[in-house]
C-alpha cells in the first residue's frame, strides 16, 4: 500500500497540508502548569486546610482551589522548605530554635503567607 493510496480519498494536496497540521500541533508550546506539585501534597495541603474550615464539599472545593492558587506562586521544592519549616516550629527546644528565629526562615514564611492571601482572596 503506497502513501498516495490512503490518502486520494481527501484530494490531491491533502498529504502536505496534513502534514503541516502535525508539525504545527508538535510545535504548539503545551500549556504552562502551575508548578507539579504531588498529589499526595495536595491532599494533605487540601486535608489540612477542611480540618480547620469544615468537611463540606463547598470547602473541598475552596480548598483545592487554594493549594492550585499556591502551586502557581511557589515551587515544589521551595513549598517542602517552608512545609519542614512550619513542622520544626512547632517543636519546642533549643534544637529547634533556629527554625523560629532565622532571617531565612521568615524570609520564606512571608512568601507563603503572601500566597495564601491572595489564595484567600481568590478562592474563599
Amino acid at each position: 500500500m503506497t502513501r498516495a493510496s490512503i490518502l486520494p480519498a481527501f484530494g490531491p494536496g491533502f498529504g502536505p497540508a496534513l502534514g503541516l497540521v502535525a508539525l504545527l500541533w508538535l510545535a504548539w508550546p503545551a500549556p504552562v502548569l502551575a508548578f507539579d506539585y504531588p498529589t499526595a501534597a495536595r491532599a494533605e495541603y487540601v486535608f489540612a486546610c477542611m480540618a480547620v474550615n469544615g468537611q463540606t464539599p463547598e470547602v473541598l472545593r475552596k480548598c483545592s482551589c487554594s493549594i492550585d492558587v499556591i502551586a502557581e506562586k511557589i515551587p515544589f521544592d521551595q513549598y517542602e522548605r517552608i512545609e519542614t519549616v512550619m513542622t520544626m516550629q512547632q517543636i519546642p527546644g533549643e534544637r529547634t530554635a533556629m527554625f523560629r528565629q532565622a532571617p531565612w526562615v521568615r524570609a520564606l514564611l512571608d512568601e507563603f503567607e503572601r500566597a495564601q492571601a491572595d489564595a484567600n482572596l481568590r478562592c474563599f
